[in-house]
């Protein structure tokens, strides 16, 4: 089933900062991986990131003005690309996937505002707001507290259960 990244299931995990995101994403993605599936993640930093150490080579290639640096190794390889603007905004996901290898299914982690579907998930603050009040795209809830929603809810460390509804939710058959 692996098609190109741009056109593959998609699979968003949202939420407030603290909330659990990044441990359900990736706890989804050794799931999906575990089942047999080629799996691409993309995250949303919100801000200036650095990926390189400055002191790296690498780091020195961009420093010196590299538009793009490509490190290559026998099991890994990345690109970083420098935009020439630094208030550029960010890219969209159907931009970052269009230049990805083909894949069976994409775990995004953040873009809220991306029209993709999405499991929120939700920590232990009564405090904060419920993004799927306004979303129409998220179809289910991560969240270890009781809720009242018409959406799936699922245990926050229940990943098997969560798989199978991405699963079936994506038109996967495993």
């Amino acid at each position: 089933m692996t098609v190109a990244a741009i056109d593959a299931p998609r699979i968003g995990v949202v939420g407030w900062k603290n909330a659990g995101k990044t441990t359900l994403a990736a706890g989804l993605i050794a799931e999906l991986t575990a089942r047999g599936l080629l799996v691409a993640s993309v995250k949303s930093a919100h801000h200036a990131f650095q990926i390189d150490n400055p002191n790296t080579d690498s780091g020195r290639h961009a420093a010196a003005g590299a538009a793009q640096t490509a490190i290559v190794g026998g099991a890994r390889w990345a690109i970083m690309a420098n935009r020439a603007e630094t208030n550029a905004p960010e890219l969209s996901v159907d931009d970052i996937l269009s230049r990805m290898s083909p894949c069976d299914i994409v775990i995004l982690e953040g873009f809220k505002g991306s029209p993709h579907a999405k499991i929120e998930v939700r920590g232990d603050s009564k405090d904060q707001s419920h993004l799927s009040e306004d979303d129409p795209n998220i179809i289910a809830i991560a969240c270890d507290n009781e809720v009242q929603t018409g959406l799936p809810v699922f245990k926050r460390n229940a990943l098997v259960f969560m798989t199978d509804f991405v699963l079936k939710h994506a038109g996967i058959e495993t």
